[in-house]
């Protein structure tokens, strides 16, 4: 079985072994930069669909784009997620870290790891490959993947939301015994209270929780 989710901003793809994720940002706001955001994830749901791991999933993109768009770049964190092991992949193409959120509270640089170039700037690799990192997930855990957007939000009072008001809002659902699902929706409302209810920035938030099936008796 595959599910797909299909969004200019978010790729991802579910299969019976693993969940592929992909958060992307695109510079700007013009044409050129909606282009760029129904290209990238076009050509990252095709590198899947042929079977490519995640650094060819990267350069495909990387390709695309320097073909079809060679002024335009945008920002990702394309995500593998193994469901048996718990094992987590990505590669931060310039993109804010995702966080890590293990037993109520967040796992300081658990999934930092050292940015390479935005996807469709391959030339400032110096000719090296993209990075790929992993991190072994506990059962429980939760990772927070988003784009800047989300936190440079500003709140009714004129604060920044805030990646520590971010991570908090995750923390206290957890601790309430909310299921993910219900975690996210809160948070999203609580991003856009704002005096305008408009934000500055495209937000996305993709919110993981990995619990491995009990095995069996």
């Amino acid at each position: 079985m595959t599910a797909e989710v299909n969004d200019e901003r978010l790729a991802g793809c579910l299969t019976d072994t693993t969940l592929h994720a992909t958060v992307l940002d695109a510079m700007g706001h013009d044409l050129a930069s909606g282009l760029t955001r129904a290209v990238s994830p076009a050509a990252c749901r095709n590198a899947r669909r042929t079977g490519e791991d995640l650094p060819e999933l990267v350069d495909s993109v990387d390709q695309a784009l320097a073909e079809w768009l060679p002024e335009q770049f945008c920002t990702a964190v394309p995500t593998q997620l193994d469901l048996a092991t718990g094992m987590l992949r990505w590669s931060n193409c310039g993109h804010p870290a995702s966080l890590l959120i293990r037993d109520q509270q967040p796992v300081a640089d658990a999934l930092e790891g050292e940015p390479d170039p935005p996807m469709g700037l391959p030339f400032l690799l110096a000719g090296r490959s993209r990075q790929i990192h992993e991190y072994a997930l506990q059962p429980g855990d939760r990772v927070l993947l988003y784009t800047d957007g989300v936190t440079e939000a500003r709140t009714r009072d004129s604060r920044l939301f805030g990646l520590e008001r971010f991570a908090d809002h995750v923390i206290r659902a957890t601790a309430a015994g909310e299921l993910a699902p219900e975690s996210l929706r809160r948070l999203i409302h609580a991003t856009l209270d704002t005096k305008t209810s408009r934000l500055q920035d495209d937000a996305t938030i993709l919110l993981l929780e990995w619990n491995p099936p009990a095995p069996e008796s």
